[in-house]
């Protein structure tokens, strides 16, 4: 008796990534055009997109005479969309955005009358264990996953919502190749009789690619090769449909996030790539976070103006956007979407705070109350210096009363000195930080603190070292201390660059600032924290918890890079949001979002530059994992700056500790 096959019409579109979003959108036009009249003709039964809203909507702005005719077909359920707003990265979104994700997108679906919807993580880059309780809060029972998965069958329950595991991947472009009905046959019965060993008596095979549209032919084709298949038959469906057969079959149980790369790239050398698009996005992410909390408190005026900064955000975290691994063009793109969210994120905090005519430093004060946070010192501008102040710097401006009043314009003459001061919030106790260079060395209390970089032969998906890379160390010349009595700044001097450490008098971390004129290409940059012990467990943010992960800290990437093709090498590297911390030792970060462990060594990446979306010859990974077109703006050559902060604080509570030192953006 043949397995039942239920086969899912899909083009897995991103919006953009070796070619540019209006590029790709016109290619949607030719491609959703034939969907649709495949659908209304009967040729195709039915058609499921993407898991997100956002190419329908690109499609419909140029195509809106089609809109009808897509409502009907979404009522009729030939047409599914959804629960997404736009295709989802899940490791280098904080909670609030994802479910900002799912709860635009579910809107947007449901008005245009879709009801079914299914977590659709067909290709990110791995698998947060937080994505579940989102689907859940969202009313969400269903998952799908691809990357990350190991040998876990095709059915399973994943930290408690019945997934199903693509075990081929999502890209089966069989029906499209120039090849015989017999090759194809072929073809399909490898494939599928892989995805039998761990599946049931029902199968599920995607249908479709990147940017691929459907085969007129298609439901020909499939009767031509299920004449050929002795142990098959397809038949066309949807997911849905596929659940729903299978529904007694999710028996193991997974709890804890899928990373586990032995059958799958995972592509974690995404989370270094293009490091200034991650500064950018955690800056956006928490600015609109917080205007929109503030905002909230104050009577929800700005609330359409919010829902359209998170569009933009939305649209700049789609895994191909905010992992770096588009052109150039693409990423100016998203570098110009930030732009616009960082100015609209203050300039409704700073309406609001003229609208309410709440004075500085009493309206940073209330943000810090409003996001709960208990602060030592606050940080904000003025025209004036008090005497109660510190002054950490000047810059020529206009008065903010003179740019948020519709009444009154700046002229010429109001071009005044703005200074940025920093003011202490009562009595709170000091942290001893002993700083000090040995043997070339920077140490905080007994931790050593080096800065190192390597050779990168990779690309924007994984780094790709060289087999004998030891690195080169920068060596420490001076270090200066300039106390104040309200922050004390220490200053070291390498052969590298120049770091600026800060400690603000009543808190617990000291923040690191380091900007240099990066020449050089191809390098992974990392400061290299050494603890007492080996580092065999990590304490790291995603999606606003913490999780913990576990190390085997003598691994070296350098001792196991892959000989044999479809192989991607094991990294001690992991992907971070804000935090990471182990043995009592915490590092807070502004955007840097990649941490390594080796031996006693908890290293942060600081910058990643490579000259290629994908290396065919990179050494970690033995086949491509996308075009081989080459980048210039991905080498960062120029101006960088990378922030971090450290301490010895209770991660317990790190939140706190978290909105203390993001608290500096928001004015």
């Amino acid at each position: 008796m043949k397995k039942k096959v239920i086969a899912y019409v899909h083009t897995h579109w991103d919006r953009e990534w070796y070619r540019e979003f209006e590029v790709f959108r016109l290619r949607l036009i030719r491609v959703f055009d034939n969907v649709l009249n495949m659908l209304e003709d009967g040729s195709l039964p039915s058609f499921y997109f993407d898991g997100q809203v956002a190419a329908l909507l690109d499609y419909l702005k140029l195509r809106p005479e089609n809109e009808t005719r897509v409502r009907n077909l979404i009522k009729s359920k030939k047409l599914f969309i959804g629960p997404f707003y736009c295709l989802v990265d899940e490791f280098l979104t904080d909670k609030i955005v994802f479910e900002k994700n799912l709860e635009i997108g579910m809107k947007i679906s449901k008005d245009f009358g879709c009801e079914d919807f299914i977590g659709y993580l067909a290709d990110t880059f791995g698998h947060s264990q937080n994505v579940c309780n989102a689907f859940k809060n969202s009313g969400i029972d269903k998952c799908m996953v691809w990357r990350g998965c190991g040998d876990l069958p095709a059915e399973f329950r994943f930290n408690g919502i019945n997934t199903v595991n693509l075990l081929r991947g999502y890209f089966m472009d069989i029906f499209s190749a120039n090849i015989s009905i017999k090759q194809k046959a072929n073809f399909l019965k490898r494939n599928l009789d892989m995805i039998a060993e761990k599946s049931s008596d029902t199968l599920l095979l995607p249908i479709g690619a990147d940017h691929l549209g459907v085969e007129t032919n298609l439901s020909e084709q499939i009767a031509g090769v299920n004449n050929l298949l002795d142990d098959y038959e397809i038949v066309l469906g949807s997911p849905f449909d596929y659940f729903d057969a299978v529904k007694n079959n999710f028996n193991t149980e997974y709890t804890g996030e899928l990373r586990d790369n032995s059958k799958t790239f995972i592509l974690p050398g995404a989370y270094s790539a293009r490091m200034d698009l991650k500064q950018y996005n955690l800056k956006s992410s928490f600015l609109l976070e917080t205007a929109d909390k503030v905002q909230k408190y104050f009577g929800s005026e700005y609330d359409s103006v919010i829902e359209y900064a998170y569009k933009l955000l939305l649209k700049n975290q789609a895994h191909d956007g905010i992992c770096g691994c588009s052109t150039d063009l693409v990423h100016r793109e998203n570098i110009t979407r930030y732009e616009k969210i960082i100015q609209i994120a203050r300039t409704v905090l700073r309406e609001i705070k003229f609208k309410q005519k709440i004075k500085s430093p009493e309206f940073e004060l209330k943000i810090a109350e409003i996001l709960d946070t208990p602060i030592s010192v606050v940080e904000f501008e003025s025209t004036e210096q008090p005497a109660d102040c510190q002054v950490i710097s000047s810059r020529k401006g206009f008065e903010e009363n003179l740019l948020y009043d519709t009444q009154r314009i700046p002229v010429t003459e109001d071009y005044t000195d703005i200074y940025r001061l920093i003011k202490p919030i009562g009595e709170s106790q000091q942290t001893e930080f002993k700083i000090f260079l040995k043997e070339n060395k920077l140490y905080i209390n007994d931790i050593s603190v080096e800065f190192v970089r390597y050779k990168d032969n990779g690309d924007t998906y994984n780094f790709g070292p060289e087999k004998e890379d030891s690195g080169e160390y920068a060596k420490a010349k001076s270090l200066s201390f300039k106390p104040g009595t309200i922050r004390d700044v220490w200053e070291l001097k390498t052969d590298f660059f120049d770091v600026n450490i800060a400690y603000d008098k009543g808190t617990e971390f000291l923040k690191f600032k380091i900007q240099w004129n990066n020449k050089l290409k191809n390098r992974l940059w990392q400061v290299k924290f050494n603890l007492k012990e080996p580092v065999t467990h990590t304490l790291s943010e995603d999606m606003n918890t913490l999780i913990e992960r576990t190390f085997e800290p003598t691994y070296d990437i350098r001792k196991n890079l892959p000989e044999k093709r479809g192989i991607e090498a094991k990294t001690n590297t992991a992907p971070m949001q804000r935090l990471v911390s182990s043995q009592g030792f915490s590092i807070m970060t502004k955007g840097l979002t990649e941490y390594e462990v080796c031996g006693k060594s908890l290293l942060l990446t600081l910058m990643r530059s490579v000259g290629v979306i994908s290396n065919p010859k990179n050494s970690s990974r033995s086949t491509p994992a996308g075009p081989p077109l080459e980048l210039k703006d991905a080498q960062l050559i120029g101006e960088y700056c990378a922030e971090f902060a450290v301490g010895f604080f209770d991660v317990k509570t790190y939140d706190k500790y978290i909105n203390q030192y993001f608290l500096t953006e928001i004015l």
